[in-house]
This record gives C-alpha cells, structure tokens and sequence, in this order.
C-alpha cells in the first residue's frame, strides 16, 4: 500500500511522524519503504539519524531518478546506515525499513511526461517489494503532489491501493490551510479528479492527522493560572468548531499526536527506551504513534468522508 503524506504548510509535523508511522510498521514485521519527495527539502535522512543522507544524497538521489540522469535511485537501509543505537541493534521480528533520499541541493521542479513514467515504474516496484510505502511530499500544492495524483490515476496503477494523510497543527492557520489543501479549488480533490480520480474514491483515501495537539487537561498545564486554563479550553472548543465547518473535523481525523518535546525540539524516532528507560518522551505520545501506524491500513478508519 501507498501512503502519501502532505500539508499545506511546513513545521507541520508531517515529516517526523510520517518517519515515525513508518518506523512502527517495520517494528510490527512489514517491509517498509519511505520515500523522500519533499523535494524542495529532502531531509527525512535526519530523523532515522542516518549523517550521510541528512541534506539529501550527493549521488542517485530522487532528483536525478526522475529527471532521467539515472536508472535507480539509491536506497539507504536504516536499520544498518542509521547512527541511532537502538536502532541500529534491529529488534528481532522487525521487517525492512529502507529510505530513498532525495538529491542535496535539490529542489521543486517542473515534472513532464517521463518523469510522470518514470515515477509510476518506481511506485509500481515498490508496491511489489514491500508492505507499506510512505511517500514524503512537499508542502502545500507542490509539483510532487501533482505528480502523484496523475501516477495514481493511470490505468497502471488502478489496483495498487494508497492512502493519503494531511498533517496540521491545531492552530486557525492550519486547519485553514489543511482544509484548503484538500477541498479548494485547486486542491487535491479537484485536481485528483482534473486527472482521472473518481472523486469520492479519492475523498474516502483522505484522512487528516492534528499534530503538536496540546491537551488541556494534560498535567503538563496543571502549574498555569485558572485563566489560562479558561483560555485553552476556550480555543479548543473554537478550533473543534472551525475544523467542522471546513470539513475537516474528527470524523475524517485518522489520529492526534500531542504536543510533545523530542518531536518539538529534536524530530526524531520515539522508541520504547525513550518512555521507559531514559523517560524523555512520553507515553501518550508513542501509543498515539502505534495506535496511528495501526491504522493506516485498518479499513474501519477509512469509510466514506
């Protein structure tokens, strides 16, 4: 199965969760591929902690795949290039977990005809390979979303199965801009169907993940003032009600990762030794992750917008 990750906005969370969704899933046995087409910043490499790859590769990256200058991109086994330590001792029963980095010094570019090809042949050899493909796009209404939506729509590709995942913040900007991304003019929606997407298929693969989520009745507010307290209970009830009215409220939400500071502050993979050992992170946040990575490819989570 695709995934495709987007946002409308960058800092949006999509990249570490996206790389934490597809860490959980090798954890659970699947061959996992993630694939770095945020081409305007292919730092993906960061977060598995992998030095060679943390700006984009210098050889054989996307870039140069799908521009034709070489036949197959370089693929980076994490479990072996990763400098994580806990990472790198791969956990028994784990499944593959390999990245396919973008060019250093890459950058948005115009995509013709045979790049579309040449995406579509790489798609196709993914799916038969491994499990799960999160597919890393860059922000907003990019040339990469444009891309996948016309390779996802060829007849070649009409029975390989994908999903997509909006990420966003819970702020008034972001569900604004992630409900634009989808449902605008010349969002998703649209222009999945401008190339050939049945529209409510394509609606029913769209699903929306709130990331940095503060809880207000986390004990990590408990030392602010009762009006403070006031205050975030009253903006999130306001942003409960402006995510509805732009379609974008909790029946179309497949998850919600908590405000969280590795994700803040070092965007990195959440292990369990991070809960339980050193207890820099927390468990809310890693449940949220497993539970997230469970279902993606859960039917139940995937009904009719």
């Amino acid at each position: 199965m695709l995934v495709f990750a987007a946002s409308d906005k960058g800092g949006t969370g999509r990249s570490v969760t996206s790389a934490n969704l597809a860490y959980q899933r090798a954890l659970t046995g699947d061959h996992v591929a993630y694939v770095d087409f945020d081409f305007g910043s292919p730092t993906a490499a960061a977060v598995f902690d992998v030095p060679s790859a943390v700006r984009g590769t210098e050889e054989r990256g996307l870039h140069s795949y799908l521009e034709g200058e070489i036949t197959e991109p370089a693929r980076i086994d994490v479990w072996r290039q990763t400098e994580h330590p806990l990472l790198r001792a791969r956990p028994n029963q784990s499944g593959r977990l390999v990245l396919l980095p973008g060019d250093a010094g890459g950058g948005e570019f115009a995509t013709g005809e045979e790049a579309l090809e040449r995406c579509i042949d790489l798609l196709l050899r993914l799916n038969t390979e491994f499990d799960l493909i999160v597919v890393d796009l860059s922000a907003g209404r990019s040339y990469a979303v444009d891309m996948v939506l016309a390779a996802t729509a060829h007849p070649r590709m009409r029975n390989v199965p994908h999903r997509w995942l909006v990420f966003h913040r819970w702020t008034r900007q972001h569900v604004i801009a992630a409900s634009g991304l989808v449902h605008k003019e010349h969002g998703i929606i649209k222009g999945g169907v401008e190339r050939g997407h049945d529209e409510q298929t394509l609606r029913a693969a769209i699903r929306f993940v709130r990331a940095a989520v503060p809880d207000p009745e986390s004990p990590l507010w408990s030392h602010g003032s009762p009006a403070q307290a006031a205050w975030m209970q009253a903006c999130d009830e306001a942003l409960r009600r402006l995510a509805a009215e732009h379609r974008i409220g909790d029946s179309v939400v497949l998850g919600i990762v908590p405000l969280e500071p590795i994700l803040q502050w070092r965007e990195q993979l959440i292990t369990e030794e991070d809960v339980l050992s050193t207890q820099i992170a927390n468990k809310e946040t890693l449940e949220a992750l497993e539970e997230l990575a469970r279902r993606l490819t859960d039917d139940t989570y995937w009904g009719q917008l």
